[in-house]
């Protein structure tokens, strides 16, 4: 489907200001349920543009009512994913159902989907509560029903008093929240969110990510959102799918995929990794003394870096190797740590990833010393 044919449908319209062609530990009450009825069932989608394979294979569950992240690399498959979900690119082999439903080869015009983009699809024309009502009037309701629903869901994301405002007078994250309310007024059975806070600063993401983690308690959309910030992925998401060269690296928990990652990449992506001798290691899995202790290495400081809640060392083994820990700052201003002094480190926990074809990843904890 061309971005022209897309821009009949009256949930996924295309603004003028929409760039054209093809685009690439947590608390309980967030822990997918996996026992729950499924909202989308992706089977062995795939999908090639010539000789680059996009998606292969790929399989992805989404229960109803949660929130799934599509996390990734730029290029690794998950916008893909998310228009064949959506029906803006359709698949080379593979199904996806709605709620049940095969949907794998209708129009997104009716597929029940709620779709907003990183670039906010405003209609520059249109005032804040046209741009809200657009999908309404498409489908012809009634105009009561039509300013009840636009003014209900105004002073849900907080616009209440924009209405008559154009996008042109909103602030990047007002215009955000205003796509957000366009996407619900047609009461979707799935939301779907291409990076949408990727072209916002980092104090409005984190403000637009609690307001949007708080949206979703209060109306449990079953929703879909697709970024390459880890962190925001591991705060907003009840289950995470990590993407990479059109395959699905990992899906589960948060936890679950910072706790036992399947593959060294896993680890990388989801957090922060080191090396200490043969294993992977987290650096806040580190322990650093001044004395040598069972399973310990010795190391030379050669660079403390303050971190305001923390700090991090850059520290060299004796065989060269270098490794990075995060240390408290209790534990720099107790050892009195500075560059060059001789510290002792141990991994508390420890990865070992086998072969391609072994059984898994093994963490590991050292006997205390």
């Amino acid at each position: 489907m061309t971005t022209n044919e897309v821009a009949r449908d009256a949930s996924v319209q295309l603004p003028d200001d929409v760039p054209h062609g093809r685009a690439d530990d947590a608390p309980d009450r967030r822990a997918a349920d996996h026992d729950q009825p499924l909202a989308i069932d992706v089977r062995g989608a795939g999908k090639r543009y010539d000789d680059f394979v996009a998606l292969h294979d790929v399989s992805v569950q989404v229960p109803a009512g949660g929130l799934t992240a599509l996390l990734g690399p730029s290029g690794g498959g998950k916008s893909t994913l998310l228009r064949i979900i959506a029906g803006l690119t359709p698949p080379d082999t593979g199904q996806v159902l709605i709620d049940g439903r095969d949907v794998t080869h209708l129009p997104a015009r009716e597929r029940g989907i709620g779709f907003v983009f990183q670039h906010y699809a405003a209609f520059k024309h249109m005032s804040v509560f046209e741009n809200v009502a657009f999908g309404l009037r498409v489908r012809k309701e009634k105009p009561a029903a039509v300013a009840d629903r636009v003014n209900g869901l105004l002073s849900l994301v907080h616009l209440e008093g924009f209405a008559d405002r154009m996008p042109s007078q909103l602030s990047g994250g007002q215009r955000q929240r205003m796509a957000l309310a366009r996407a619900l007024a047609i009461e979707p059975r799935v939301l779907l969110l291409d990076e949408p806070f990727g072209a916002l600063d980092a104090k409005v993401r984190a403000e637009l990510r609690a307001w949007l983690l708080d949206l979703h308690d209060r109306m449990h959309v079953t929703t879909v959102f697709v970024t390459h910030d880890q962190e925001e992925a591991m705060e907003l998401a009840e289950q995470i799918v990590l993407i990479s060269g059109g395959r699905i690296e990992q899906s589960g928990r948060p936890s679950e995929l910072y706790d036992t990652p399947a593959t060294p990449f896993v680890m990388g992506f989801v957090g922060s990794v080191t090396r200490l001798g043969d294993a992977y290691v987290r650096p806040h899995d580190i322990d650093v003394t001044t004395s040598a202790g069972e399973g310990s290495y010795q190391a030379m400081i050669e660079r403390v870096v303050w971190l305001g809640f923390g700090c991090r060392l850059e520290v060299v083994l004796d065989d060269g190797q270098r490794v990075t820990v995060q240390a408290t700052r209790a534990q720099v201003d107790h050892w009195e740590l500075r560059a060059g002094d001789i510290v002792f480190v141990r991994a508390l926990r420890s990865y070992r990833f086998p072969a391609p074809g072994g059984d898994g990843v093994r963490p590991e904890a050292p006997t205390p010393a």
